[in-house]
């Protein structure tokens, strides 16, 4: 599925994919199976995980992704977005799956969220904000969809599971005549261990955001 993929409109998404591909085919996946806890057959050269409620299947050295058959949401990042792709690539080449204790962190919590937050507020906040405030039901249907539980945070909100054991929460404020709409992203605090740079966080809630565009159809 990767071939039809194309990294060349921008440099900077090209050059860490080709960087972390190359870490990846590096690695050996014994070692990244234990490292962040995802199951690898050494027979067929597949780790098998779940992102975003889609179980796929990832070739070792290749990495080339498919979805298992039997899905039901119909929307698989991992085989042709680049930011998922790389995202993916940097948790299998440097993160480690570790325990949450329970805490939700903000993207300021995290370390270096401070320098990045501006961005962040741009990139997912107000995208999320502005994209479901007002549209609470659709957005309750797609988390629902995802496999998220409902919590009782904001006008809605739902608990994600992104990767095994990593969860983002979700949250929408409805806007009324005084206030436009506004949104929180939380995120479990094993995060810092499974993605050592701020900006990974900020591409976490570009990938939620782009899974909630592509299924409100």
């Amino acid at each position: 599925m990767g071939m039809e993929v194309n990294y060349e409109k921008d440099s900077k998404e090209r050059i860490p994919f080709e960087h972390y591909l190359e870490a990846y085919r590096q690695a050996a996946p014994e070692e990244i199976a234990v490292r962040c806890q995802v199951p690898y057959d050494p027979e067929t050269k597949r780790f098998r995980l779940t992102l975003m409620g889609v179980e796929y299947t990832i070739s070792w050295p290749e990495y080339e992704v498919a979805h298992v058959p039997e899905d039901r949401i119909g929307y698989y990042p991992l085989e042709t977005k680049a930011n998922a792709r790389i995202l993916l690539l940097r948790y299998l080449t440097e993160g480690t799956a570790a325990p949450s204790t329970g805490r939700f962190l903000t993207y300021r919590e995290i370390p270096w969220g401070e320098v990045y937050f501006k961005q962040f507020q741009g990139r997912c906040l107000f995208r999320l904000a502005f994209g479901f405030g007002n549209k609470l039901q659709i957005f309750r249907e797609i988390m629902e969809r995802a496999g998220a539980a409902p919590i009782t945070s904001g006008d809605a909100g739902y608990e994600l599971e992104l990767l095994k054991g990593l969860y983002v929460r979700l949250i929408l404020w409805e806007g009324d005549d005084e206030f436009p709409p506004s949104a929180q992203i939380l995120f479990s605090d094993n995060f810092p261990a499974a993605f050592t740079q701020g900006e990974d966080m900020a591409v976490v809630g570009d990938v939620v955001n782009d899974m909630l565009k592509a299924l409100k159809g």
